[in-house]
């Protein structure tokens, strides 16, 4: 463990009162951090040296990377969530209130457990166009996406990587252990599907069938890993929503399931 050091007066390494090292070193504790104290000689500047989760190299997520996934994450569950309210028959306003509300919602739970408040999906107005303006473009041009049936659950599993993916990179900016920001990646990745299916008075996928969450799960301990590892944020982010895709279709194609009874 790494103490804050503070060295005033001559130059040595630090020493017990009466030690070696130092001309008659002494190491000062005044009930807070250690600090050790050298008399005499020519006084150097002073050196401070953070705790050790400090000095451990950190994950560098650039803005541009944070912003970029949350916006991709909006955009491709707003069409997904657009193409399930176009199946179900909903009207442009029922379409459209569907996919902002429920492609923000991941977003608004992650700041609002973060304490980032007002959440930023509310204080910036990309966050809104841009699912409203997916789910219009949706349901402007029904019949291209409806042939595209098949699209909804993949387009989902994209919109599950992202929204994972920002919500642990996020979490773990803010500096919210790996373990806790795990779950918030997975409660961002998995809410809007929940809110989605509610809305359409559907049993939310998550609790019924479908490697859903356990794809969420792996997706945010790859990124806990990379920060853990100080591994480049875009590569992280790159491998992070590749392994949810790739289990989440994976699991479609194979009709992978959770035990149920019966």
């Amino acid at each position: 463990m790494l103490y804050p050091l503070s060295y005033e007066g001559g130059w040595g390494p630090p020493s017990v009162a009466g030690g070696a090292g130092g001309a008659g070193g002494e190491l000062h504790d005044s009930g807070g951090p250690a600090l050790a104290r050298v008399r005499g000689g020519t006084r150097p500047p002073r050196i401070t040296a953070a705790s050790e989760r400090d000095q451990r190299p950190q994950l560098g997520w650039p803005v541009q990377v944070l912003v970029t996934l949350d916006l991709l994450g909006i955009g491709v569950f707003a069409a997904s969530v657009a193409l399930a309210a176009v199946r179900a028959r909903l009207d442009v306003f029922g379409v459209t209130a569907l996919g902002v509300i429920t492609a923000l919602s991941d977003g608004i739970l992650r700041d609002v457990l973060l304490g980032i408040t007002p959440p930023v999906t509310l204080r910036s107005w990309p966050y809104l166009f841009v699912p409203a303006l997916t789910a219009l473009v949706v349901f402007r041009f029904p019949p291209a996406f409806v042939r595209l049936r098949r699209a909804v659950l993949p387009a989902d599993a994209v919109g599950l990587a992202l929204f994972t993916t920002a919500g642990t990179s996020i979490a773990l900016v803010a500096g919210v252990p790996a373990v806790t920001s795990c779950l918030i990646g997975v409660t961002t990745g998995i809410g809007g599907g929940v809110l989605r299916d509610l809305l359409l008075r559907q049993v939310p996928i998550v609790l019924r069938r479908d490697v859903y969450a356990l794809a969420a799960l792996c997706g945010a301990v790859v990124v806990a890993v990379g920060d853990r590892l100080a591994l480049p944020a875009g590569a992280v982010a790159l491998v992070g929503a590749t392994s949810v895709m790739a289990l989440r279709v994976s699991a479609l194609h194979r009709r992978w399931n959770a035990p149920v009874p019966g």
